[in-house]
């Protein structure tokens, strides 16, 4: 074996943090570095609207911001992780907690600050924290493809949020919160019934695929 084959082999060896191709994933991988961002979003998102203190000022624009930068990281480093093969236990563990952590986390601020009822909050998280539960204690067994419903569901929810936090009222007039509050609505419907559409799927409609089957981070 030559040194350079030598070499190679070596190389493909160690963990991949950006690097296309076949072989381990490092924990610092990119995509793992853009999911720890959005988890460290979530104190900056707290801070800025204890900041902004209910008055719909500049650290209003600062959260809504922050939020918004978070969430559609989310479709960053899913793609890369897919398109160059950097898919990790990591990221498939830390993912879902990252979003759930900085979508969850904006819910129960907007609900302190008396501007989202506190029933569509804890619906929602009710509904969220017990299917990604269910998913965690079921994944040795099985695993269920997400719908389009729970897909939907997503990109809802980010909007309804988004609006939510953007000080847009004040801008724009009193009717943006009729806009904010049908947006929301859509997003507590959705994410209601997706979460029935997912079990009726796994345990009715017997949607089931094998545990070591591709899976998306």
């Amino acid at each position: 074996m030559t040194d350079k084959t030598a070499a190679s082999q070596a190389a493909s060896q160690r963990p991949r943090v950006w690097r296309a191709g076949e072989g381990p994933v490092s924990v610092w991988s990119v995509p793992n570095l853009i999911t720890y961002l959005r988890i460290l979003f979530v104190p900056a998102l707290v801070a800025a609207l204890i900041m902004d203190a209910g008055e719909h000022g500049s650290w209003r624009w600062v959260a809504a911001a922050i939020f918004i930068v978070g969430i559609a990281s989310d479709a960053v480093d899913g793609y890369l992780a897919r398109s160059r093969n950097l898919i990790s236990n990591v990221g498939k563990l830390l993912d879902p907690i990252a979003d759930k952590a900085i979508t969850g986390t904006t819910m129960v601020m907007l609900s302190i600050l008396g501007e989202l009822p506190w029933w569509v909050t804890s619906v929602i998280l009710v509904r969220e924290l017990g299917i990604t539960i269910w998913r965690l204690i079921e994944a040795r067994r099985i695993v269920l493809p997400a719908g389009r419903g729970g897909k939907l569901k997503t990109v809802v929810q980010a909007l309804a949020l988004s609006l939510a936090l953007l000080p847009l009222p004040a801008l724009l007039g009193d009717w943006m919160h009729w806009v904010n509050t049908v947006f929301m609505g859509a997003a507590l419907i959705l994410t209601v019934w997706s979460g029935a559409d997912y079990l009726v799927r796994a345990y009715w409609k017997n949607e089931r695929i094998r545990p070591n089957a591709e899976e998306s981070r």
